[in-house]
């Protein structure tokens, strides 16, 4: 397994794959399980599936489904959309998911992160929050659910999900979203300067430089959206994913 993660991060609305620019506009790429099973046959080592329903419909998980994207996925599955309690993350545990991913229900209570961690530890836990920045160069983070920017510190925030029990931390940059044009390196920088943790960073990846950089500059994975499901500048669907040596080569002598 190489020591930095690429992750392949799907999108769920209304139980289909989609995929957003800016975190707007869902366009229809097919059957998340049809997904799956073309990056079972990649050797993908980990897959990252987000319901970007849930929350904002104030729906619980699709436990069904889940089910089914579990069976499927020969790779750790980290799911995440409409966790809000220590019994639904233990109804997906049982389901086969390695790792939960909360966002919204961690804003309302930071203690539903210490259940779930201290029942099943640090590494089944990874929360998210989505950054975006302001019209004044600031950043601040976004609630999708809601369509607004929160006023607390998106640092302070990933610091206290630390203290808290998370094992991982998943940062998004709603301006980078789908736009396949390199990622926010500076928040990504200035993240992991700051935590113990590893962290994912998410959000603009268009090529293998793009993940390069997102690496170089303190991420322990990438996670990627349109560049593994578009291809060309018509974006066709083209689910890929590159080959472990080219993934490999591309990473190899980065000590971060």
């Amino acid at each position: 397994m190489l020591k930095h993660r690429v992750i392949p991060t799907l999108l769920i609305q209304d139980d289909a794959l989609v995929k957003t620019i800016k975190f707007s506009a869902p366009k229809y790429i097919g059957d998340p399980i049809n997904a799956i099973r073309i990056f079972n046959d990649k050797e993908v080592d980990e897959l990252l599936v987000l319901d970007i329903s849930n929350t904002r419909e104030n729906r619980i998980p699709d436990y069904s489904l889940i089910e089914q994207f579990a069976t499927e996925c020969f790779m750790p599955l980290c799911y995440g959309g409409g966790i809000s309690t220590l019994d639904q993350a233990s109804t997906l545990f049982n389901l086969g998911v390695e790792k939960i991913c909360i966002q919204n229900a961690y804003i309302q209570n930071p203690r539903i992160i210490s259940q779930i961690s201290e029942k099943y530890g640090s590494q089944s836990v990874v929360v998210s929050l989505d950054l975006k920045k302001t019209l004044f160069g600031g950043v601040k983070i976004f609630d999708y659910s809601r369509r607004k920017y929160l006023h607390a510190n998106w640092l302070n925030l990933v610091q206290r999900a630390i203290k808290f029990g998370a094992g991982e931390i998943l940062l998004n940059s709603v301006d980078n979203d789908g736009l396949m044009q390199g990622m926010a390196i500076d928040i990504i920088s200035e993240a992991s300067d700051n935590i113990s943790v590893p962290l994912i960073a998410a959000g603009g990846v268009g090529n293998l430089d793009n993940i390069k950089a997102g690496i170089e500059a303190g991420a322990s994975a990438i996670g990627v959206g349109s560049y593994f499901v578009f291809h060309g500048p018509h974006r066709a669907v083209l689910i890929t994913y590159p080959k472990y040596a080219e993934l490999e080569t591309l990473l190899k002598g980065i000590n971060r």
